[in-house]
């Protein structure tokens, strides 16, 4: 995501869309959560079978509050994410989102249109949250929405400002649960038109088998990535430095765009490798409520156990670790970020989608090998491109098998802008007029005209 700037006393500048700067924000205390229930048709409502599930805060480990578990039928303490990235890049991005999409609800005609529901994900609760039901609403759909079971306290609070902003009742339903109940229940419903998921390959090969079992419900998938750069040695390499590492680290790796491959030219690669290593020491880890912190906790235990594994395979596998990888001793499931270097094409981390906080560096000596081994992988969401060319940004960018290719930046996500993958990465686009296409159907009268007619 692009961040705007801010100045010393947290106020953002210009947003660049015509709407005023956002103020400094105060973070949420523990004690306003509210909304644990599961939402639909405007009310709130517990579980029939009366199971709850705990939620948990993952820089401090401490549970958070208990959600009603829904069956067959707040975002920084609930991901664990910096304050600040949350408020100033997943809470703009959300209103640019709404906005965008407001601004198409009168500018379709002669549709009709299925009634959509949807399965968020956990790394960006609010944010994935606002690209499902945005398009879906302004297609004239009812939705369901299904939250991830480790963050469902964004997507219940947004409820309550639905019931609020006089959404009818049944419009937006919120069904926090487990995916082998309530989102298996989803995927199987015959009375549900589409479903659209962003999470694992493993679990949207699941929904895919789910749907066509069901009824053929219409399905869009956002799914995993092993996400490649390639930085020529004409780039300017201190700019290439700062966007990898950008995209390998923000949200703790935790992002299915996580630039997790990066390919050097070898005229460059030890320069490269030294300041990527300077600069991952230079990250502040800290109380994701503290603005001065720009790293925090994994999401929960299992994940940050895997993490370290990989770490691990890697050292054994060869590569060099030169920074970081480790746990950090205090509370919370803490990792600092780790910076590979030497990595080989067939080393785990250099296949596995890792979802965490570790850069993988390699060398490169020519554009035609960096691109096949770019493209070497099952993935295919996102990639990069670092180079003061043109002509060679523009031939790398086609012939990168990915949804999305940024040259000199990283993760410049526009509510505008398209945005999905190939291969294992998924089917269909999210944002931009791409994504009302995936909310809707076509039909086709023909009319015979008479002189009654």
């Amino acid at each position: 995501m692009a961040q705007n700037g801010t100045t010393e006393n947290g106020v953002t500048g210009a947003n660049g869309d015509g709407s005023p700067p956002m103020p400094f924000p105060q973070p949420v205390k523990v004690q306003e959560i509210r909304h644990t229930k599961i939402f639909i048709n405007n009310e709130w409502h517990t579980s029939l079978k009366g199971k709850t599930f705990q939620t948990f805060n993952p820089a401090t480990g401490v549970k958070i509050c208990e959600v009603e578990e829904a069956d067959k039928t707040m975002e920084t303490i609930d991901t664990g994410k910096p304050f600040l990235h949350s408020f100033f890049i997943d809470l703009d991005g959300s209103i640019k989102t709404l906005r965008y999409y407001a601004g198409w609800a009168d500018k379709i005609h002669g549709k009709t249109m299925p009634v959509g529901k949807c399965l968020c994900a956990w790394n960006f609760p609010l944010l994935m949250f606002m690209w499902k039901v945005a398009p879906a609403l302004c297609c004239g759909n009812t939705v369901v929405i299904k939250p991830a079971e480790q963050t469902p306290l964004t997507a219940l609070h947004v409820g309550s400002l639905i019931k609020e902003a006089g959404f009818p009742p049944g419009v937006v339903n919120i069904v926090p649960g487990f995916g082998p109940t309530a989102g298996a229940a989803i995927a199987s419903h015959m009375g549900i038109d589409k479903v659209a998921f962003t999470g694992s390959t493993k679990v949207g090969q699941l929904i895919k088998e789910a749907a066509a079992k069901s009824n053929l419900k219409r399905v869009t998938l956002e799914l995993g990535g092993k996400n490649p750069c390639i930085v020529f040695a004409d780039s300017d390499l201190q700019l290439a430095v700062e966007e990898t590492q950008k995209g390998a680290f923000f949200n703790q790796g935790q992002c299915c765009t996580a630039a997790s491959r990066v390919f050097v030219e070898e005229q460059v690669y030890e320069e490269f490798v030294r300041r990527s290593v300077e600069s991952a020491k230079s990250i502040v880890i800290g109380d994701p409520l503290d603005p001065r912190t720009s790293h925090g906790p994994q999401i929960d235990q299992k994940q940050f156990d895997k993490i370290l594994e990989l770490i691990d395979s890697g050292k054994k596998e060869g590569a060099k670790l030169e920074c970081g990888g480790v746990a950090m001793e205090d509370t919370g499931l803490y990792i600092q970020p780790a910076v590979f270097s030497h990595v080989k094409d067939h080393m785990r981390i250099a296949k596995e989608e890792i979802f965490g906080p570790v850069q993988c560096i390699f060398r490169f000596k020519s554009q035609q090998e960096a691109i096949e081994r770019a493209n070497s992988t099952e993935y295919g969401l996102a990639s990069a491109v670092f180079t003061r060319n043109l002509d060679r940004a523009l031939s790398v960018s086609a012939a990168l098998e990915t949804g999305t290719v940024w040259v000199n930046c990283y993760n410049a996500l526009h509510a505008q802008a398209p945005f999905g993958g190939y291969k294992m990465s998924g089917n269909g686009r999210e944002l931009g007029e791409y994504a009302l296409a995936e909310y809707s159907e076509v039909k086709a009268v023909t009319i015979k005209l008479t002189e009654a007619l």
